[in-house]
């Protein structure tokens, strides 16, 4: 039995969910008439306060499309320096919207409305304006870190007075929310923009949906069908996601258990030099000096268990719905090298 702890994106519908998508009322969406669409938009925008929202085929394109609504050509965007929407998605920044990113180191991915305010540059004609703030929750290389509410609430306040558009990068927003116990609707109102990802930890095969105002809903809507990302009868992809979000949220408490477990079993190694804090459901650790990660990665996979490197000295281990409580007992003996 191989173990995939790679990425929450390796799962596969559940038996619940493939009915729902083989039973999905479809029509074209580029129509807008397509039932199942429109439903889980209507319904994921309500979930999190907002007007309206518009269904992707991934997360990646849904940040892009935002960061082009806000923003103008010779623009700047502020964001960490290990943010999804600058590390992970191809340059999309500045290959589709023009814009430059001032990158800033936070904590573990989060950043402060301090460190926002010192990075804005002064108004003068030798600078760009900054137009938008992206923060990412939860973050992927700070390993699963969740922002406070109040440092959100204080970025946004800065960001109104700065005039600038605030947006969550929520591939993992579900996993915070249930963390923390927060309410979406709460997290929601701080944001212009909020993209929300259903093929991680929530288990849909495909898709993410941008959230907003009317206006800008109506806006992204032009800029995804100039990218190519209209689609006809996507409601069979769609009831997944509705599926997901209506049947398999509270069970991401369980990846989180099994995501601290699996950290007290890391520490139990010789080779493992540091455990990195757990919050949610990703762990990263550091090797020994000694250990090449390259090769440590290839021993795990001849031992059955997959995971990936994230950078110099540094593995990550992601569980998710298709991480068994049996497969977790199994670690142990996988770890042994």
């Amino acid at each position: 039995m191989t173990i995939d702890l790679r990425s929450d994106t390796v799962t596969h519908p559940t038996p619940g969910m493939l009915d729902a998508m083989v039973q999905a009322k479809v029509g074209d969406d580029v129509f807008g008439e397509d039932p199942t669409v429109i439903e889980l938009e209507q319904f994921a925008a309500s979930l999190f306060n907002k007007e309206a929202g518009l269904f992707f085929p991934s997360g990646t394109f849904a940040n892009q499309v935002a960061i082009q609504v806000h923003t103008r050509p010779g623009d700047s965007v502020i964001c960490d320096h290990n943010a999804h929407v600058y590390r992970y998605e191809g340059g999309g920044m500045s290959a589709n919207s023009g814009v430059s990113p001032i990158l800033l180191e936070g904590d573990r991915g989060r950043l402060s409305a301090d460190q926002v305010k010192a990075a804005l540059p002064p108004d003068d004609p030798h600078f760009s304006k900054v137009k938008l703030v992206c923060l990412e929750n939860t973050s992927n290389k700070g390993g699963g870190s969740i922002y406070r509410l109040e440092s959100i609430r204080e970025i946004r306040t800065l960001c109104i007075d700065n005039r600038m558009a605030l947006h969550l990068d929520g591939a993992r927003v579900f996993n915070a929310l249930i963390a923390k116990k927060s309410n979406p609707r709460e997290l929601g109102r701080y944001f212009d923009s909020l993209s929300v990802c259903l093929s991680k930890g929530l288990g849909a095969p495909v898709g993410s949906l941008l959230l907003g105002d009317q206006e800008f809903i109506y806006e992204a809507k032009r800029v995804r069908k100039r990218m190519g990302g209209g689609m006809r009868q996507a409601g069979f992809l769609a009831a997944a996601g509705l599926f997901a979000m209506n049947n398999q949220v509270d069970r991401l408490a369980d990846d989180h258990r099994r995501a601290r477990q699996l950290a007290d079993m890391l520490k139990d190694q010789s080779y493992v030099q540091e455990v990195l804090p757990v919050e949610t459901n990703i762990v990263i650790y550091r090797l020994d000096d000694a250990m090449d990660v390259n090769e440590y990665i290839q021993l795990l996979d001849s031992h059955g268990l997959k995971v990936v490197p994230f950078g110099p000295g540094l593995v990550r281990m992601v569980t998710h719905l298709d991480f068994t409580d049996t497969m977790l007992a199994e670690i142990p003996s996988r770890l042994s090298i």
